[in-house]
C-alpha cells in the first residue's frame, strides 16, 4: 500500500483555479471500524424500526414519529453531531455523513429527522449562550423535545429577509411581544421548540427597528397557534404547518445571537442543511437504484429478464453514473468541512465556532452538492418507477411514495434556482475580497488564446480526463472573466442576467463533481482498495467526460452568445472549441458494461458497510 500523498487543502471555491491532489480527497471506501460500526447501528435502525411502520408513518399516525424521534435519540443518532458537554457524541464529519447517508432511504422521517438535526439544533449551537445551549440542546439530542425552524412566511420565502413577522420590545426592554404568521414549517405539529424569525422594533435602535433577528420560543406559550397539517404531494408523513404568533410574549434572553444579524443564523444554518440535504439524496438514491436493479433481474417480458435490454440498461447505467460521481463529491467535502475543523480547534477556536467557520467557507460546495444531489436523485427515482412500469405507479409498492418525496429537495434548504445562482455569486464576492484570485487565472486563459495549441496528448490511464478537467477549468474562467469585463465595461449587469449566471454556476457543478470523481478513483488505486473495480470506475470516467463534454459546450456559447457579438464572439467560441476536445468514446459500451456489473451485484453495486 502506498503512501498517500499531502498537500494544502483548497479553499471554498479554489477549485476553479488550483487542481487538487488525491491526497486531499477522503473516499467511503477509507472508513475505520468504528465509523462502519456507527453506520451498522444506524441501517439496523432503519431495516428494524423504519421500514417496518412505512405507511403507519405515511398517515401521521399518533404519537409514532415522536416515538421514533425517541428511540433514534437513544441510539445516539441525534446528537452525533454535537459536543459531549449536552450529552452528543461529537463524531467527526465524515461519519456524520456517513449515518446521513446511511438513513437516506428513511422516507417521510427523514425530514423529521433532518429538520431537528440539523436547522432545529445548529442555530443553538452556533449562536446560542451557554445558558441556551445547557438549556435546550440535551433534551434535543435525546429525543425529549423536537425543534422547529420558523422562517418561510405568505410573503417570504426565498427572499427571507422580507419577513413581516414582528417583534416588538416592551417599555421596560425585558420582553418582546411576537406577532405575525410563517408556514411550511416542518416538525409545527410535534415541536417543543420553535426557532423563530422576525422583525426587532422598539426604542432602543435607530428609527425604532433593530432588524431581522432569530428567537428561541417554546411551545405552549399563549398566543402561539397552528394551522391544520398541509395536504402535500409527498413527505406526508413528516408535519408540515403554518405557525401562528399573536402578542405571544417571550423574555429578552430569548433572543438567539444579537439583534439584526437573524440573517447570519438562518444562511449559515443553511450550508450545513444544505450538504446534509444531499446526503441524504444520495442514500436514498442508492437504495433506489437497489430496488431498480432487482426488479429489472425479476421482471420478464418476452421471454427475457427486463435488464436484458438496451433501454434498461441505459437507464440502471446512468443512474449509478450520476450517483457515484455525487457520493464521491459529497465525502470529499465532508472530508474539506472536517479538516478545516480540526485546523480551526488546532488555532485556538471552539468547536462550535470551527463548525460554523467551516460550514461557511464551503458555501460554494454545499449548494453545489445540495443542487445537484437533489436532481441525482429526481432523475434516479423517476427512472426507478419507470423500470418498474405499472408497478411502480401504484402505493402499494415503496417507489411511488419515494418518486413524490423526492420532488421537495428542489425546494427546500434554498431552491436550486437560488442556488445555482448563489455559487457563482459567491465565487465572484469571494474573488473580489482577494480569496480567490480568479484575475490572474482568468488572465492567464486569455493570453493561452493567443497562443498555438499544443498537439501532445495526455498519457495514463486517466490522462486523458485530467487534461480535459484543466481544459474545462480554463473554458468557465474564459465565461467568467468575460462576463465580469463586460459588467466592468458598463454592458451587463450580472445580477439582472440570471440565465447566465445558471450556465456558469452549471459549468462549475461538473468541474467539481468530475474532479471528485477523479480523486475518487486515483486514490483508490493508490491505496490498493478494490482493485476489482478498475473497469467499472473507467468506464463512468468514460462517459461522464464524454456527456460533460457537450454539456460545458453548450453552457458556455449559451453564455458567451447572451452577453457577446460580432468577432468578439467568433473569438471566444473558438476559445471553447478549443477547450473541448475530449474524444468520443462508445457510450453504449460502457453503459451496458457498467449495467450487467450492477445486474450481476443484484445491489448498488458499490456497498460501504
Amino acid at each position: 500500500m502506498q503512501t498517500d500523498v499531502q498537500s494544502i487543502p483548497l479553499k471554498g471555491g479554489e477549485f476553479i483555479v488550483k487542481d487538487a491532489e488525491y491526497g486531499q480527497t477522503f473516499i467511503p471506501e477509507q472508513f475505520g471500524e468504528e465509523s462502519l460500526m456507527v453506520a451498522k447501528a444506524a441501517q439496523d435502525f432503519l431495516e428494524n424500526e423504519i421500514n417496518p411502520v412505512a405507511a403507519r408513518i405515511e398517515v401521521q399516525e399518533e404519537g409514532l414519529s415522536k416515538s421514533l424521534m425517541i428511540k433514534i435519540g437513544e441510539l445516539g443518532f441525534l446528537g452525533i453531531h454535537m459536543p459531549e458537554i449536552y450529552g452528543g457524541s461529537d463524531l467527526d464529519t465524515n461519519t456524520n455523513t456517513l449515518v446521513t447517508d446511511i438513513l437516506g432511504p428513511m422516507g417521510s422521517f427523514s425530514t423529521t429527522f433532518a429538520a431537528h438535526t440539523g436547522i432545529g439544533m445548529l442555530p443553538i449551537l452556533y449562536f446560542g449562550t451557554e445558558a441556551q445551549r445547557s438549556h435546550y440542546l440535551p433534551a434535543l439530542i435525546t429525543g425529549e423535545k423536537i425543534a422547529s425552524y420558523c422562517l418561510t412566511e405568505p410573503g417570504s420565502g426565498s427572499d427571507a429577509l422580507a419577513a413581516k413577522t414582528r417583534a416588538d420590545l416592551s417599555a421596560d426592554g425585558q420582553h418582546f411581544s411576537l406577532n405575525g404568521q410563517k408556514m411550511w414549517i416542518s416538525n409545527a405539529g410535534w415541536a417543543d421548540l420553535f426557532i423563530v424569525f422576525a422583525q426587532v422594533h422598539g426604542s432602543e435602535w435607530p428609527d425604532g427597528k433593530g432588524g431581522f433577528s432569530c428567537f428561541l420560543v417554546d411551545a405552549g406559550l399563549k398566543g402561539l397557534t397552528l394551522g391544520e397539517e398541509e395536504k402535500k404531494m409527498g413527505i406526508k408523513g413528516s408535519s408540515t404547518r403554518q405557525v401562528f404568533f399573536e402578542n405571544v410574549v417571550i423574555p429578552r434572553s430569548a433572543l438567539l445571537g444579537e439583534v439584526g444579524k437573524g440573517h447570519k443564523i438562518a444562511f449559515n444554518a443553511l450550508n450545513i442543511g444544505r450538504f446534509k440535504l444531499g446526503a441524504f439524496c444520495i442514500g436514498g438514491a442508492k437504495s433506489l437504484i437497489t430496488k431498480s436493479v432487482q426488479y429489472a433481474n425479476e421482471r420478464v417480458q418476452f421471454g427475457k429478464k427486463i435488464g436484458e435490454f438496451g433501454a434498461i440498461k441505459y437507464k440502471l447505467a446512468e443512474q449509478f453514473i450520476r450517483t457515484y460521481m455525487a457520493e464521491s463529491t459529497m465525502y470529499r467535502v465532508s472530508n474539506m468541512m472536517q479538516e478545516k475543523i480540526e485546523s480551526l480547534i488546532g488555532e485556538g477556536k471552539s468547536p462550535s465556532e470551527a463548525k460554523l467557520i467551516a460550514a461557511e467557507e464551503y458555501a460554494i460546495e454545499c449548494s453545489v452538492l445540495k443542487v445537484n444531489a437533489s436532481e441525482v436523485l429526481d432523475y434516479v427515482v423517476d427512472e426507478a418507477v419507470q423500470i418498474h412500469g405499472g408497478i411502480g405507479f401504484s402505493e402499494e409498492n415503496r417507489v411511488a411514495s419515494a418518486y413524490r418525496d423526492a420532488r421537495i429537495n428542489r425546494i427546500y434548504e434554498g431552491t436550486n434556482e437560488i442556488n445555482r445562482l448563489l455559487i457563482f455569486d459567491m465565487l465572484i464576492k469571494r474573488a473580489m475580497k482577494g480569496h480567490i484570485n480568479l484575475t490572474d487565472a482568468a488572465w492567464a486563459v486569455q493570453k493561452e488564446l493567443t497562443s498555438m495549441p499544443s498537439m501532445e496528448r495526455p498519457s495514463g490511464p486517466l490522462g486523458e480526463e485530467k487534461n480535459s478537467l484543466k481544459e474545462y477549468k480554463k473554458l468557465a474562467l474564459l465565461v467568467a472573466g468575460a462576463a465580469v469585463k463586460s459588467q466592468m465595461d458598463g454592458k451587463l449587469q450580472l445580477q439582472e442576467e440570471q440565465e447566465i449566471l445558471t450556465n456558469c454556476s452549471d459549468m462549475l457543478i461538473d468541474m467539481l463533481n468530475a474532479e471528485s470523481l477523479l480523486l475518487r478513483i486515483e486514490k483508490q488505486d493508490q491505496l490498493g482498495i478494490k482493485p476489482e473495480l478498475k473497469d467499472l470506475q473507467m468506464s463512468v470516467v468514460k462517459i461522464v467526460f464524454h456527456d460533460m463534454n457537450a454539456r460545458m459546450t453548450k453552457n458556455a456559447l449559451d453564455a458567451l452568445s447572451s452577453f457577446c457579438e460580432g468577432d468578439l464572439l467568433k473569438t471566444l467560441a473558438m476559445g471553447v472549441k478549443r477547450f473541448t476536445k475530449y474524444p468520443l468514446v462508445n457510450v453504449k459500451e460502457y453503459r451496458r458494461f457498467i449495467a450487467d456489473f450492477m445486474l450481476t451485484a443484484n445491489q448498488y453495486p458499490i456497498q460501504i458497510i
